[in-house]
């Protein structure tokens, strides 16, 4: 996947680049069209059996996955994934760009809550979670109709890489 795809393609990200349309093509700025996916019916708020975290999070195993190892820093993830705003709006979806869709991402460029979730799962876990505004985007939608507030994403953690390998410092000469 190359790296503008790869942070451009999905929205997830705290920062992200400018994808670059072909000749064409619709213009860099046009989003795939959203599939209709309905929302869980507790998208408005975290269940009382959900695990809450210090900062707010609150997350439910929805299938237990077979798996030993959780993401770190530093490390890229593998997901599917679907994201609503707590009045049942989907906003995001791996599912965008087809049917199974496997979207990699630096863990650590995800929001706060995307972060802090995936250290809790191992791969082939989905887990759905319940993330605060201030671990997300905010109150306020960068952009009209934009996510903000909880967000409430169902994450499936399809594999982790590990860290690229940071090349040697080479010395004076």
């Amino acid at each position: 996947m190359t790296t503008v795809l790869r942070f451009a393609v999905l929205g997830l990200l705290c920062v992200g680049m400018p994808a670059v349309a072909a000749e064409g093509d619709k213009p860099a700025d046009a989003k795939p069209a959203l599939p209709d996916m309905p929302a869980p019916s507790d998208v408005a708020g975290p269940p009382a059996d959900g695990e809450k975290t210090k900062t707010g999070l609150v997350t439910k195993v929805l299938t237990k996955g077979t798996g030993s190892a959780h993401p770190t820093a530093g490390c890229e993830v593998k997901v599917r994934y679907a994201g609503w705003m707590t009045d049942g709006k989907l906003f995001d979806t791996s599912e965008k760009k087809g049917a199974g869709f496997v979207a990699q991402f630096p863990i650590d460029l995800l929001i706060k809550g995307w972060q802090e979730g995936l250290k809790l799962m191992v791969a082939g876990e989905k887990r759905r979670m319940w993330i605060p505004s201030d671990q997300a985007y905010g109150d306020t939608p960068r952009r009209p109709g934009g996510p903000h507030g909880m967000l409430v994403f169902d994450v499936e953690l399809v594999d982790i890489v590990a860290a690229p390998e940071k090349p040697a410092k080479k010395g004076k000469h």
